[in-house]
């Protein structure tokens, strides 16, 4: 008795855990409300109507999603092909206009897109190197055994995809995916250490000099004990230093350098690097991230981000690139509360009185360097006896971390910073941070400062100041109200995908890529990327699911031998004969009530890769809405023979009087000059048939 409940919590626990990291991961477009632009994948940009129910071919009454295109034009989708859909998310804030029903301007333009991204597909996939690293060193073991820490499963995970794909023949191009705090750095130091024990060069390329000089520091302090030569590469390195630094990465006696963009200067080159770890990629511009693909085109790549950018996300779940993801939160990690407030001096002076009333530190960023000593002058009219600090990036470098260094060590109750605190800083001890001007940040950015404080047991609190004028309305309004509705641990793929769609894609993917973002949209265009992507890795079966989940059309009408009748598309009513009880395969309202639960359920069949993922939908359907009534049997049973098809290249799958008849290349399919007969006698039997065949045919 205790060991079966036992079991089921624990199930019951791994289902909700497997349906929390998809809804982390994925890309969460399927929430439509009335009025948004959609993007139909056959027949262009329109408009979102809301759902309806129209009457079917058997009488019944079916759902339908109504769209509006130019002209007052309407198309009606049935909500079981909700996976044609997606929300549209262009460049920038115009609008495009709607397309146009019957014309053949939309299959022009995402016949072009295509052929763009086709290209694209091939850029992204060139690469090939041989890998030269080992099995684990004992000294690799004796690094990790000194980590002070215990790691968490996400972290043991993610050390071993990593190691995984280094002693692969394969280059690595890999996003590790994690929010602040979360021990992302051991990781990656960890690659580095196996790197440089493989005999290989590394660069660490952070976005700038205060977090280069915090990970340099770090990286030092771990690899004390082993003959590792670390250097730091930055703007505040003496003229002379720099150039012993890069005339070291020449001739190999340097082995790890940390450094800025400094790193992609041309005279700077590597004896023979192996690996290059990127941190807070979403800091660097196009231009940087062209440039470092361009110099570090055949070694291994490690990407480092709390909210990464939509392209990189896009690509590490299309396949492109591989992900790893740390979610678990170290223990008793508390969320950061966030308050969204008008500015108010005295709502400062309160919150910094209270950090210091129980021994902690704040931050408050003000980013305008020409104004912020009168601000921290300010500070400490209104609050006498505070210690307040000024940094920010033009000081020297020995003043700016001379400043770091006092604050770490509880010199000063509250510094006054630009945004220099946003990457990386690890303060356990500041626990309340005070954003001016919030409405100046993304939605990305204010996640990342946010991030700075909540380091520790302590609760912590942000203040999200904006101008009084810009409380109710504006995009800026919406960004900070995402990041409080954004306030749980891992958030930050939704951070990143939210950002995403109050801005616009922009050129994420390069400049040359933008014009057909804006044509087709940002979820179709990834869309065909992943098709693309597929398609040069020559999977077959991803292809077929990619380019069309439903492909291969399935007609199938059963003699009426028992109640379970099925039969798709149902028959028009015939008033001659005696009805009979049909059982189709769909998802009945009964059992999922809400719409939106159903148009997302469709969208996640269609999407799902393969027969594994299909079991693992209907473990989660079973697990939250009960049994699976016979109609969401027999529609998975259909998307399985729909995929089966489609990977031998079936375009239509019919039955008629028992008669199993398959097109190919527009011909039917005989077996010994004849169609097939179905043996089975109940519907889901005669599903598992037609699939037992399907799958003994050659692609």
């Amino acid at each position: 008795m205790f060991g079966r409940s036992a079991s089921q919590r624990l199930r019951r626990l791994h289902l909700r855990r497997e349906r929390q990291r998809a809804s982390r991961s994925a890309i969460d477009f399927k929430e439509f409300t009335e009025g948004d632009l959609v993007v139909h994948a056959e027949h262009g940009i329109g408009r979102y109507l809301g759902l309806h129910k129209l009457p079917s071919a058997d009488g019944s009454e079916g759902e339908v999603l109504a769209l509006e295109f130019s002209d007052d034009s309407r198309l009606f989708v049935p909500i079981d092909q909700a996976w044609q859909l997606s929300r549209y998310v262009g460049v920038g804030k115009h609008a495009p206009d709607l397309s146009s029903l019957g014309d053949d301007k939309w299959s022009k333009t995402r016949h072009a897109a295509e052929k763009s991204v086709f290209l694209y597909a091939g850029r992204l996939l060139k690469l090939q190197a041989e890998r030269a690293y080992g099995n684990d060193t004992p000294w690799q073991r004796e690094l990790e055994q000194s980590f002070p820490y215990r790691e968490t499963p996400d972290q043991l995970r993610a050390i071993a995809e990593i190691k995984q794909d280094m002693e692969s023949r394969r280059p690595m191009d890999r996003l590790l995916c994690g929010d602040v705090g979360f021990g992302k750095t051991e990781v990656a130091l960890r690659a580095a250490f196996k790197a440089v024990m493989g005999g290989k060069q590394v660069a660490f390329l952070a976005p700038t000099t205060v977090l280069a000089q915090q990970h340099a520091r770090t990286l030092k302090e771990r690899m004390s004990e082993y003959p590792v030569k670390i250097e730091l590469l930055s703007r505040y390195r003496s003229a002379a230093d720099q150039r012993e630094v890069v005339k070291g990465l020449g001739d190999g006696s340097v082995d790890l350098v940390v450094g800025t963009h400094r790193l992609l200067s041309p005279d700077v080159a590597f004896k023979d690097i192996g690996l290059v770890i990127v941190d807070e990629e979403q800091r660097f511009g196009v231009k940087h991230k062209e440039a470092l693909k361009d110099r570090f085109r055949l070694i291994d790549v490690l990407t480092l981000s709390a909210t990464p950018i939509p392209r990189t996300l896009y690509l590490s779940l299309m396949g492109a690139r591989d992900m790893s993801v740390i979610e678990t939160p170290p223990p008793d990690r508390q969320p950061v509360e966030t308050v969204i407030c008008a500015y108010d001096e005295r709502v400062i002076r309160d919150a910094i009185q209270r950090e210091r009333a129980r021994g902690g530190q704040v931050y408050l960023l003000h980013n305008r360097i020409g104004t912020i000593e009168k601000v921290a002058s300010r500070i400490a009219e209104l609050c006498p006896g505070v210690r307040v600090l000024v940094g920010h990036g033009q000081m020297e470098e020995g003043e700016l971390e001379t400043v770091m260094k006092r604050f770490v060590e509880g010199e000063a109750d509250v510094l006054v910073s630009t945004t220099i605190i946003e990457s990386g800083l690890d303060i356990p001890n500041a626990n309340t941070i005070i954003i001016d001007r919030a409405d100046r940040f993304g939605l990305a950015d204010l996640y990342q400062l946010r991030g700075r404080v909540g380091r520790s047991r302590q609760k912590a609190y942000a203040y999200l100041m904006l101008p009084r004028d810009m409380m109710m309305v504006g995009e800026a309004r919406r960004r900070v109200q995402a990041i409080r509705q954004y306030s749980h641990l891992g958030a930050g793929f939704r951070i990143a995908m939210r950002d995403l769609e109050i801005r616009g894609a922009g050129n994420l993917l390069g400049t040359a890529q933008s014009g057909h973002i804006a044509a087709v949209g940002f979820d179709l265009y990834c869309r065909m990327l992943r098709q693309a992507v597929e398609r040069m890795k020559g999977d077959a079966s991803a292809v077929a699911v990619a380019a069309d989940p439903q492909q291969a059309m399935v007609r199938l009408d059963f003699a009426a031998q028992s109640p379970e009748e099925l039969r798709l598309p149902p028959p028009a009513p015939d008033p001659g004969k005696k009805p009979v009880t049909r059982c189709g395969a769909f998802l009945p309202s009964g059992y999922l009530p809400e719409a939106k639960l159903r148009i997302e359920a469709h969208r996640l069949l269609a999407s799902a890769p393969d027969s594994a993922a299909l079991d693992a939908l209907a473990s989660s359907w079973r697990d939250r809405f009960g049994p699976l009534p016979v109609e969401v049997l027999h529609l998975l049973a259909l998307e399985r023979i729909r995929r089966a098809a489609a990977v031998r290249g079936i375009t239509k799958v019919e039955t008629r009087c028992d008669r199993l008849m398959l097109t190919r290349r527009g011909d039917f399919l005989l077996l010994g000059h004849r169609f097939p007969r179905l043996t089975a006698s109940k519907p889901a039997s005669k599903l598992t048939e037609i699939l037992r065949f399907l799958e003994a045919l050659k692609a």
